[in-house]
């Protein structure tokens, strides 16, 4: 968990408003001290909880009288995660400047064409979505053959050792050539390789997406 705050902390320190920058480096200053590390390589007494905690750098009158415990398990702990809100925060504006909401719908339903760990992120209804984004591709009477091309291509796919390990829409492409079920599923195969032709790399936007879904989904909640 040290590791992880520290990084945390350098990035708010970095990248924060002047308060957080502050508040950031006065942090990494306690907690990378000699005195802090020491303690925590070593079995050493903790001081007493219930004796009030004296703050640094400012009068002790006019400081405010809380004990140890308050400050460890309610101060520090609240300081640290209020930065740590702060830079996800800073990220999620980031990523929302950068893709627009017709955007965002396209690039994570092209995402569920990532053969990554089994077809994990496959979803048919999503890329069934994707078909509309192309609809000079797609016509109507096409979408009721796609439905059933995918249905019958995520079990062949998932069970065929050839895409076993593979990485990326590109490497997908090509195996679907090579193994020559880009005729056995050619309305599939165009689905995979019209993304191709964005003008951004695929790579690129999967793990875009990877760390938007992780950062708004799992680490905000």
């Amino acid at each position: 968990m040290f590791p992880f705050i520290v990084d945390v902390l350098e990035i708010i320190s970095n990248e924060g408003n002047s308060e957080q920058r502050f508040q950031a480096v006065m942090l990494l200053k306690c907690i990378q001290s000699f005195d802090f590390v020491f303690s925590l390589l070593h079995d050493i007494d903790v001081p007493n909880m219930d004796d009030l905690f004296r703050t640094q750098g400012r009068s002790q009158w006019k400081a405010q009288k809380v004990t140890n415990l308050h400050n460890f398990r309610v101060e520090l702990f609240y300081a640290i995660f209020e930065l740590f809100y702060a830079i996800l925060d800073m990220q999620l504006q980031e990523l929302s400047n950068c893709f627009n909401e017709t955007n965002t719908e396209l690039l994570l339903c092209v995402a569920c064409l990532c053969p990554n760990d089994s077809f994990a992120a496959f979803d048919k209804q999503k890329l069934l979505r994707l078909t509309e984004f192309y609809p000079n591709d797609f016509f109507p009477v096409d979408l009721v053959a796609l439905e059933t091309q995918l249905d019958v291509y995520i079990m062949d796919v998932s069970f065929d050792n050839n895409f076993s390990g593979i990485k990326g829409i590109g490497e997908l492409a090509r195996k679907l050539v090579e193994t020559k079920k880009d005729q056995l599923y050619s309305l599939v195969y165009l689905l995979v390789t019209l993304p191709l032709i964005l003008p951004v790399a695929t790579a690129t936007v999967e793990r875009a997406f990877s760390a938007m879904n992780f950062v708004k989904n799992r680490l905000r909640n």
